[in-house]
C-alpha cells in the first residue's frame, strides 16, 4: 500500500532541519555546515559499491517513490512576489526527482515543466488538496514530503504521514528551523521503532501508531 513518508530529512542534534537566514549562496543557513556530508559521502560509496547503513538509506530514496510535496524554501530562495518567472529550482534543467513535485507557496504559477520527467507544480491550495493530487500522480506508489520543516509540521499536524525516515548528524545550530517545534499533540501518534548508527549519522525510523 503506498504510503505518505519523511525520507532521510537531516537534522542536527539540536533538531534543526535549517540554520537561520537561508539565501541564494547559503540554502540551508548559517551553522549548518556540513549537514548533508553523511549523504554525499554514503552517495559516494554507494556508487562504488559499497555498503552500510549511510549508502542503504541514501539508496532507499530511490525505491517505489512517485510524487514529492516541499515548501517554497526548499524550491528556492526567493520570498514574496515572483519578480519573474525564471526560477525553476535549485536543480538545474534536469532535477533529480523525475516524477511531479508538489511545491506549497502563497504565490502560485504555471506548471514547470523540466528535462528528465520533472514537472512543479506550485499551488497554494491546503496540504489534504495537495497530498490528493501527489496520491494521484503518484500512482500507486509512495509520496515523499521533502520539507522543509514547516511543511513537515503541517502535514504531521493534519495527521497525514505514515513513517518519517530521519538522520542526526553532529552538529548544533542554535538556530534556525527545528522540526520538531509546533508538533506536540501530533508527536503523539508516532512512535520510534529503529535507531541505527554509523559513524557518521544516526538513522532514526518514526511510525504512526
Amino acid at each position: 500500500m503506498a504510503k505518505v513518508r519523511v525520507h532521510n530529512y537531516t537534522i542536527t542534534l539540536d533538531g534543526f532541519g535549517a540554520g537561520v537566514n537561508q539565501r541564494a549562496d547559503a540554502p540551508f543557513g548559517d551553522n549548518v555546515d556540513g549537514l548533508h556530508d553523511w549523504m554525499f559521502a554514503a552517495q559516494e560509496d554507494k556508487a562504488a559499491g559499497g555498503g552500510g547503513i549511510d549508502a542503504e538509506r541514501v539508496g532507499r530514496w530511490e525505491e517505489g517513490i512517485g510524487a514529492t510535496i516541499m515548501g517554497r524554501n526548499m524550491f528556492g530562495p526567493v520570498r514574496g512576489p515572483w519578480e519573474d518567472e525564471s526560477w525553476s529550482g535549485w536543480w538545474g534543467d534536469n532535477p533529480p526527482y523525475h516524477h511531479d513535485v508538489f511545491v506549497h507557496t502563497h504565490y502560485p504559477r504555471a506548471p514547470i515543466p523540466l528535462e528528465g520527467g520533472t514537472t512543479f507544480h506550485l499551488t497554494d491550495e491546503p496540504v489534504e488538496t495537495v497530498l490528493d493530487r501527489a496520491m494521484k500522480a503518484a500512482n500507486g506508489q509512495d509520496v515523499i514530503i521533502a520539507g522543509g520543516a514547516a511543511t513537515i509540521q503541517q502535514y504531521l499536524r493534519a495527521g497525514l504521514i505514515d513513517e518519517l525516515y530521519l538522520v542526526q548528524v553532529p552538529l548544533l545550530a542554535g538556530a534556525g528551523e527545528r522540526l520538531f517545534d509546533n508538533v506536540a499533540d501530533a508527536l503523539l501518534n508516532y512512535q520510534v521503532t529503529e535507531m541505527v548508527s554509523s559513524p557518521t549519522a544516526t538513522h532514526l525510523t518514526l511510525r504512526r501508531r
